[in-house]
């Protein structure tokens, strides 16, 4: 059974899949993923394994599922702001196809935790393919080659979502990004809750713990701007050792304002 959030964030991302122009393949995509059983299952071991055996924060499927929510948000802004997507630049898909390989690869970025937190990203990878493979089989039929291209793009996200590996497409800076940007509190309540003594890693809820609200928005002077509240100081290691490095690593830097707001003072810029 799905968790209130789960159905919550569902709810979300159908509504944020239907917007106008869009011909339906990011829809059924979407549809499609939410209701996979495996897919289920496997975030949800995913999460056993990060919060129980590793006493790390969230990633099971409120993660990713704000993670996808968060691409969906960011490349409708792009859209907006009429700034093409790799596949569009290539002329190999259209905006779209673009859409359906960041939601996808957003989705199914943090499977690997089912195995462990070391190099999860590339057994993220692997443990993606099967579902990658049966859904876009279903969104683009017969299309082999638009299957071959938007799954390729999917797992450039999944591997490259840490920061720490190269990347090359747009796309996959975004879910880069919006991956870094699932940092409110909530992700070290259960954690933190069934914390004992301290230990090395706890900087990271801790943190996170700090952050009231992560805010994305049309920019002023870029597309997208990205407003990160805290109630503590402590907050900023989320801002400047997470998201910033991600951003900075990544192929969407250009396009993006990032603003850290402590409670009572000024927003400080970073980009």
């Amino acid at each position: 059974m799905k968790s209130g959030k789960e159905l919550s964030l569902d709810t979300k991302i159908l509504d944020k899949v239907k917007s106008p122009g869009l011909s339906g393949k990011i829809e059924r995509a979407a549809k499609i993923l939410l209701q996979d059983g495996e897919v289920q299952a496997m975030q949800e071991y995913a999460n056993t394994v990060s919060i129980k055996r590793l006493k790390y924060n969230d990633h099971g499927p409120v993660h990713m599922r704000t993670v996808a929510l968060n691409s969906l948000i960011m490349m409708d802004l792009l859209r907006q702001a009429k700034v093409k997507t790799s596949l569009e630049t290539e002329e190999t898909g259209d905006f779209e196809d673009s859409l359906t390989a960041v939601f996808c690869g957003a989705f199914l970025h943090d499977m690997g935790m089912c195995v462990g937190r070391q190099d999860h990203e590339l057994h993220s990878a692997y443990m993606a393919y099967p579902a990658l493979s049966r859904i876009l089989a279903e969104v683009y039929e017969k299309n082999f080659q638009k299957q071959v291209i938007v799954r390729s793009l999917a797992i450039e996200a999944i591997t490259g979502h840490m920061g720490n590996r190269s990347i090359h497409s747009l796309e996959a800076g975004i879910v880069q990004v919006a991956d870094g940007c699932d940092m409110k509190k909530g992700r070290a309540r259960i954690p933190l809750a069934i914390a004992g003594s301290p230990r090395v890693g706890d900087i990271h809820q801790y943190s996170a713990n700090a952050i009231d609200e992560v805010t994305i928005e049309p920019g002023k002077e870029r597309p997208i701007s990205i407003r990160v509240s805290m109630s503590s100081e402590v907050g900023l290691f989320q801002v400047e050792e997470v998201l910033l490095n991600k951003i900075a690593a990544g192929t969407a830097k250009s396009y993006i304002e990032l603003y850290a707001v402590l409670s009572g003072d000024k927003p400080k810029r970073y980009l």
